[in-house]
């Protein structure tokens, strides 16, 4: 399997607001940067709209590092929370219901056969492909980086 690290960031301008993601999926010596803009939405769901797009440009399976500064990201998948969600039918153990289901759903088909280590980054720290990624966000989230599109599955 190839070796893969996928570099992640979502941003938004108020929360909710207008959004974004930002990307960095690098393979041996090829870099490829992904980001794109929302009118409105929240920085969870970026965040996590960041590792899926990262996963789904992946033609096959493939051994991944996932870098995020989101706790909520990393550790609803390294700690298998969304898996306890689905069994008691996406409500938390407090009952109250799942955010975002949609894109935990997303995910989980994006990951589905490769084999993935998430790792949480300090953001804001000085880690570069960090540092890249909240600028792709942000510029997305800001409407530099083409149209804003809607986010079909926020609700908010």
């Amino acid at each position: 399997m190839k070796k893969v690290e996928i570099f992640t960031d979502g941003s938004s301008r108020g929360n909710p607001g207008p959004g974004g993601y930002g990307t960095i999926v690098r393979y041996g010596v090829h870099t490829r940067e992904l980001a794109q803009g929302f009118r409105h939405t929240t920085n969870n769901r970026m965040e996590i709209l960041a590792a899926i797009a990262g996963l789904e440009i992946l033609k096959e399976p493939c051994h991944v590092t996932i870098y995020s500064d989101s706790r909520y990201l990393v550790d609803t998948q390294s700690k298998g929370w969304v898996a306890s969600w689905e069994k008691r039918g996406w409500r938390k153990a407090d009952k109250s219901a799942v955010k975002n289901v949609d894109l935990w759903k997303r995910l989980t088909r994006a990951a589905a056969g490769h084999e993935i280590i998430w790792c949480w980054v300090k953001g804001h720290d000085g880690h570069d492909m960090n540092e890249r990624c909240d600028e792709l966000a942000t510029e997305a989230a800001d409407g530099k980086r083409g149209a804003r599109i809607e986010d079909e599955g926020f609700d908010g």
